[in-house]
């Protein structure tokens, strides 16, 4: 292959995104060129709604799904946690990497210690309702109001007063070099993330051989099998994309310990477990923490939610 289409969204993190699986292609393979495909997704077409109230999947990611099936891109590129976890017959994902960074943040102006240095009723911006639940299962009193936009136009609003806060992704932040802006960093075992967060993940096609090859060598086993075991605990929960859940696995030596929560939106009732083992079973380590899970009440949770 002498050149490699790369179908992303158009917005700034999304482009820094394919620009780093350029970087670990182009260690592999110097004598290919390549050229970034803007999509426009419908996550950025529609930046009004907030995501609790959407009811397909595939928000921020179909549109970029669909450049490979209409031969405009050769892979996709994503931010794994965009992209839902019932996944299409005939696009895989190919390749995982750069997970150094997968908890969340709190941007509010100045450095404080922690959720109770915010003010009494601060005024939160999040169209997470994983997000949501967790602040309010450790500070009710905040307002969680929905806040919708790229990471700079929140950090923006944060700064010119109309939101005391927001909670974003440090992987976002810290690739567009913004991380003197976090006034807080959450413990991930703690504040869970969303399943697959801080990972960027490439698609490509089912029976495209050659790409999938080319895919294999930038491929990083220890997110592959962080962001697989929790994405599959949401998926054995049957959570959709913008439930209040969260599974944040991590590895050290030969153990992994996968956390994960179900609450409800107000963080009232709140299930939190987590499981460790081998990472070699890793698979059903996810599996019995859903279990666990599903006979906690997490299924009549969801579904009251």
């Amino acid at each position: 292959m002498n050149r490699l289409r790369i179908a992303t969204r158009s917005s700034a993190l999304a482009i820094i995104q394919s620009q780093i699986v350029v970087e670990a292609l182009k260690k592999h393979n110097p004598g290919i060129s390549f050229e970034i495909v803007e999509i426009k997704s419908e996550g950025d077409i529609d930046k009004k709604k907030p995501l609790w109230e959407l009811s397909q999947s595939g928000f921020f990611t179909a549109a970029v799904e669909n450049a490979l099936r209409e031969n405009k891109a050769d892979i996709a590129v994503h931010s794994f946690k965009d992209l839902p976890v019932e996944q299409p017959d005939d696009i895989v994902i190919a390749a995982c990497l750069d997970r150094r960074f997968c908890q969340d943040c709190l941007v509010c102006g100045r450095k404080i210690k922690s959720l109770d240095d915010l003010p009494k009723g601060a005024k939160i911006g999040t169209s997470s309702l994983r997000r949501k639940a967790q602040l309010l299962h450790e500070r009710p009193d905040l307002k969680c109001v929905p806040i919708r936009g790229n990471v700079l136009t929140r950090i923006s609003q944060v700064e010119k007063g109309q939101f005391d806060g927001t909670v974003l992704a440090y992987a976002g932040i810290e690739r567009l070099g913004l991380i003197g802006k976090v006034s807080l960093c959450f413990s991930p075992a703690k504040f869970v993330p969303a399943p697959a967060q801080g990972a960027i993940a490439v698609q490509a096609e089912k029976n495209n051989e050659k790409v999938l090859k080319l895919l294999a060598g930038i491929n990083d086993n220890v997110s592959r099998i962080t962001s697989d075991a929790e994405r599959l605990v949401l998926h054995k929960i049957k959570a959709g994309c913008h439930a209040p859940a969260g599974v944040f696995a991590k590895i050290a030596d030969d153990d992994i310990t996968i956390y994960a929560f179900v609450s409800d939106e107000n963080g009232t009732e709140f299930i939190k477990r987590k499981k460790q083992g081998l990472v070699k079973s890793a698979h059903k380590i996810a599996e019995n923490l859903a279990d666990e899970l599903l006979k906690a009440g997490a299924a009549e949770l969801l579904e009251n939610g």
